[in-house]
């Protein structure tokens, strides 16, 4: 459903974007991370034809957006950082507006701006001014517009800033129900909003894609805790140099039979069988081996600060 090959957009000197090239399948949530200035809003605004890139090509559902930016932005529901919201129209006339715009037939305008409204919680707030609601509500106002037509696409601009935590898990639901008939582009700095919708991240930092895995693969990443029984500096350096291991640190000794805690690091696959076949093979005692699960948030930290190299992984799905 989006296609990138090679995006880079260049602002005078500088290049805010790098050759980013990914591929988005149908009914995928996909969360888009990155710190300020990352190059996240530059990116959604080419995929929407909002921006032309200064290098490489991107197709929606198939069309190029290049060449075809309305027929892509009939396609694409977009919520931009700021809702696009006129504060002296009441929630109800300016939904008409924005079906009219879409060129949604009279007849289908009733019930796609009911179900909009409906799906958004708008019913109590449709003859209010948009100027007098407040952030939440103005946002809730500008995701009715970008569900409005039922997009093959939607993309999402810090969906859920400014709404209090009942609203987020609404929003959060709204988003998983969306993904049954559409494909999902979210961009956020609340890490745990994309662990809990989405199933796949893309990291951007100073322009550049730096990850791109499922989230469960990136979490996983390529590390396991052993406890082991035994000559601790000979254990250390036995698992620095079992193959691809990159890192091996010691975490805890406990009692006085030496019993010690390693975290081992690095490799491209599983590490627990290689240690428990290493551990075995020298008479070792194992008390604990276990993969060492990360949370998003310091996963994503280790790629911006760039103290991980290899994570740049692809999920190895190329979904049309």
């Amino acid at each position: 459903m989006i296609d990138a090959k090679g995006l880079s957009k260049d602002y005078e000197a500088v290049r805010a974007l790098k050759e980013a090239t990914f591929r988005i399948g149908k009914g995928e949530v996909v969360g888009l991370l990155g710190p300020n200035g990352a190059g996240k809003t530059t990116l959604m605004k080419i995929l929407t034809g909002y921006l032309h890139p200064t290098a490489g090509e991107a197709h929606i559902d198939g069309v190029a957006v290049i060449d075809n930016p309305l027929v892509v932005q009939s396609k694409i529901g977009y919520l931009p950082e700021n809702a696009p919201v006129y504060p002296d129209m009441v929630v109800q006339e300016y939904l008409q507006l924005m079906a009219e715009l879409r060129e949604i037939p009279d007849e289908r305008r009733p019930a796609l701006i009911s179900a909009a409204v409906r799906h958004t919680g708008l019913q109590d707030f449709l003859v209010r001014p948009i100027g007098t609601l407040s952030k939440g509500y103005r946002q809730r106002v500008g995701l009715a517009q970008a569900i409005l037509h039922g997009p093959r696409v939607l993309i999402l601009d810090e969906p859920s800033s400014g709404l209090d935590p009942t609203q987020i898990i609404e929003i959060r639901k709204l988003i998983k129900e969306l993904a049954k008939d559409s494909t999902v582009l979210l961009s956020t700095h609340i890490l745990t909003e994309v662990e809990v919708t989405c199933e796949r991240v893309l990291i951007i930092n100073e322009g550049s894609l730096c990850a791109d895995a499922r989230l469960e693969d990136l979490q996983r990443g390529h590390a396991a805790v052993a406890r082991i029984e035994g000559p601790a500096d000979q254990i250390r350096r036995a698992l620095g140099q079992m193959p691809g291991v990159e890192d091996v640190s010691r975490m805890a000794t406990e009692g006085s039979n030496g019993n010690v805690t390693f975290r081992v690091a690095g490799g491209e696959s599983e590490l627990c069988p290689a240690i428990f076949d290493l551990v075995k093979s020298n008479n070792w005692r194992l008390s604990e081996l276990r993969p060492d699960h990360q949370t998003l948030e310091s996963v994503f930290r280790e790629i911006v600060e760039g103290k991980v190299e290899g994570k740049a992984v692809e999920t190895g799905r190329r979904p049309s």
